[in-house]
């Protein structure tokens, strides 16, 4: 019997049915030879500092840098109840060997591992790795089940990633925040991405717009400008003079042909940047529309990085173009070429190929689809069909002219053969139509003397850099560090496609940056709680370029070149040296005027005697060298199924205790009443315990 998990339950009943597995259970199917469950996202994930050692669950400068010898993994509390589902069948002992079905990918891979060894589970694991839902692409992946041992690398790099941003986010979050008294998040990817923004908007809010000033020559035959300048009474110099000659020459004409490649097809980031910019979508809604696609066999594997195909799928190119055209309508009546050696390319596929439509259309009734899916689908679509066709071709003549000493210039555009933009344009059409030169500029001679209509000044000013869209935004994750690393690497930038969208919604879910706009059209902006953070996180921190280059090396662990252990040292000596050399920024108070204050007294510390008052994270006693707190966010509390409250917080520092009602046991799922009580340990933090009465226990 083989055990196949996958990462989501819809996943593993499109395995199930594509496997003849029909035997429902809770949890999981079983039948002609396999048991099918799933992960339900990620069941395991790494400890909180205070799960290492008791004294971390107060923030503390001198307890830092916290960095594990050894890492514990704890499950999560919300999916216990499947991760004892996954251990029962991974014990069967019908249950010979294991298929990691989770997503082709460092996440998916790290999802399946971390159950894998947190059930101390030995048997032999298979691996599965496919770019389409298709039943053929399901069943041919089946047939060509891979060792797991091939992707131990993947996993590695998977671990660092998980590590890395567990050591920089806990340490810097708690160092800035225990040196300035004020809740500074930060991230390993987020802050960089965050501080990019911070520098855009101070780079618009410092510009200062300038006027300048260019002459127009207008004639019956071509009208030309002339360069910029930033006196207005320079330029209407020039315009007397020009007036007083009457007449330009020509003094050169070149005319070139030129021509536009086809776009590649789409990978994440490119897809996500589109939809933004054409749709109005966010980084995250287009994952989401996409990924729900790609489960409904729509489209192929969504979080790729590559715009390219393998070889091995140019044959059915053919038949996918036109059966797009005939299921969508999208350039139904249009005969397209299809150039398929532009789009061919495996050596610059990594994990997975780019995104394209599946031979499922035609099962499907696309105008069925929800607005957003079918909207994204269509994007997909349309790129795809272009991608295969001809170059857009163009005539380009570029105009010189003398008028009185002054040289003055235009360039006009004839098209030769729309070829690709013509498919896109049907479907997209420009939202501004640009004026074209006339095709009578190319009758234009060198030479020749042609008589002014008229001679004016055109005036205008220089614009500030524009705030970030979720487009501008992932292309600048995209590209960072690019221009410090070598031509030869394939991927560059923070971030990975499957995480740049997480990164930007976890942004704006912690007030650092805010969509601003209407409803198409959004910016991001950064907000003043952003730009406290980027002033006072030192350069180290909020480097896109030193992340690129994290992002780099873990690229190179994934394929075997890097040692993992040596990234992670780089990582906790990185983040020791942060602990042990950083100053906090003279004149904090005024870079931070929202620091956090004390808040209403509601009791004596059991542990020293002092005020216990409430402040922003929780309520405790403001001289540091007590340990006692008893905090907002309380895991304690959490596995009881309450949430801490101040009317809650005040009745335990008041009584030392406090009577709860229908507290839920995580193992059993019952509810029990009990009263919580709280004393000081030996090191002065808070200590709870809960009282029965009899029979009461759950």
């Amino acid at each position: 019997m083989k055990l196949i998990i996958t990462e989501k339950p819809s996943v593993g009943q499109a395995y199930a049915k594509v496997l003849g597995v029909r035997d429902r259970h809770d949890g999981y199917l079983e039948g002609a030879g396999f048991v099918v469950s799933w992960c339900v996202g990620h069941l395991v994930e790494l400890s909180e500092p205070e799960e290492y050692d008791g004294r971390y669950s107060k923030w503390e400068y001198a307890d830092l840098p916290i960095i594990p010898e050894e890492w514990k993994y704890r499950v999560s509390s919300g999916t216990k109840k499947q991760f004892e589902i996954l251990k029962k069948l991974m014990a069967r002992a019908d249950v010979d060997s294991i298929c990691n079905c989770c997503d082709a990918g460092r996440e998916g891979e790290l999802i399946f591992r971390l159950v894998y060894n947190k059930c101390g589970c030995k048997k032999p694991v298979e691996r599965l790795w496919i770019s389409s839902m298709e039943d053929s692409a399901i069943k041919e992946g089946f047939e060509n089940l891979r060792p797991g041992t091939e992707y131990d690398s993947l996993y590695e790099a998977a671990l660092c990633r998980e590590r890395a941003d567990w050591i920089v986010g806990i340490n810097a979050t708690r160092l800035f925040s225990c040196l300035y008294r004020h809740t500074l998040n930060v991230g390993r990817v987020m802050t960089p991405t965050l501080a990019m923004v911070v520098m855009r908007e101070a780079t618009i809010k410092a510009f200062k717009p300038e006027p300048f000033y260019t002459v127009q020559l207008i004639t019956d035959q071509v009208q030309a400008g002339g360069e910029r300048m930033k006196e207005r009474n320079q330029a209407a110099e020039i315009v007397e003079k020009c007036r007083t000659a009457g007449a330009a020459r020509i003094t050169k004409v070149t005319q070139k042909e030129k021509s536009e490649k086809a776009p590649l097809p789409y990978d994440l980031t490119g897809l996500q940047r589109d939809a933004n910019r054409m749709l109005g979508f966010t980084a995250q809604q287009t994952l989401d529309y996409t990924q729900s696609l790609y489960e409904k066999k729509l489209v192929t594997y969504p979080r790729t990085d590559s715009r390219y195909l393998t070889e091995d799928m140019a044959g059915m190119l053919p038949g996918l173009v036109q059966r797009i055209q005939v299921e969508t309508g999208i350039a139904a009546d249009m005969s397209i070429p299809v150039h398929a050696q532009q789009i061919i390319n495996g050596k610059k596929v990594t994990d997975h190929h780019a995104i394209i439509p599946t031979n499922s259309i035609q099962r499907a009734v696309i105008s069925e689809l929800p607005s957003g899916e079918k909207a994204v689908f269509q994007l997909i679509a349309t790129r795809l069909l272009c991608s295969v066709g001809d170059p857009f071709r163009y005539s380009e003549t570029a105009v010189e002219m003398e008028c009185a000493g002054e040289t003055f210039t235009t360039k006009g555009r004839t098209i030769l053969d729309p070829g690709w933009k013509v498919i896109q344009e049907a479907v997209y059409p420009p939202r501004h139509e640009k004026s074209e030169e006339p095709d009578t500029i190319q009758a234009v001679t060198e030479g020749a003397v042609l008589t002014l209509s008229d001679v004016k000044i055109k005036e205008g000013q220089t614009s500030s850099p524009k705030h970030f869209t979720e487009d501008t935004l992932l292309q600048m994750m995209e590209s960072a560090g690019a221009d410090e690393m070598p031509d030869e690497v394939e991927r560059k930038g923070i971030g990975t496609p499957a995480t740049r969208a997480g990164i930007i919604e976890k942004l704006v879910q912690k007030g650092f940056i805010e969509r601003r706009g209407d409803k198409k059209l959004k910016h991001l902006v950064s907000t003043d709680k952003g730009d406290e953070l980027v002033t006072v996180v030192p350069e180290q921190i909020q480097s896109p370029s030193l992340t690129a280059d994290w992002e780099e090396k873990l690229l190179e662990v994934e394929r075997g070149n890097y040692n993992p252990e040596t990234f992670m040292a780089e990582i906790s000596s990185m983040i020791t040296g942060l602990v042990k050399n950083y100053e906090a920024v003279k004149g904090a108070d005024t870079l931070l005027p929202s620091r956090e204050k004390s808040g209403k007294v509601i009791g004596s510390c059991p542990s020293c005697g002092s005020d216990i008052a409430e402040m922003q994270k929780g309520w405790f006693y403001t001289n540091k060298s007590c340990r006692f707190a008893i905090w907002r966010d309380n895991n304690y509390f959490k596995k009881l199924g309450k949430k801490m409250t101040p009317q809650l917080a005040e009745q335990l520092i008041r009584k030392g205790s406090a009577p709860l009602k229908n507290c839920r046991s995580e193992r059993t799922g019952k509810t029990y009443n009990a009263t919580v009580v709280v004393t000081p340990g030996q090191n002065g933090e808070a200590v709870f315990s809960l009282q029965f009465d009899k029979g009461g226990k759950a």
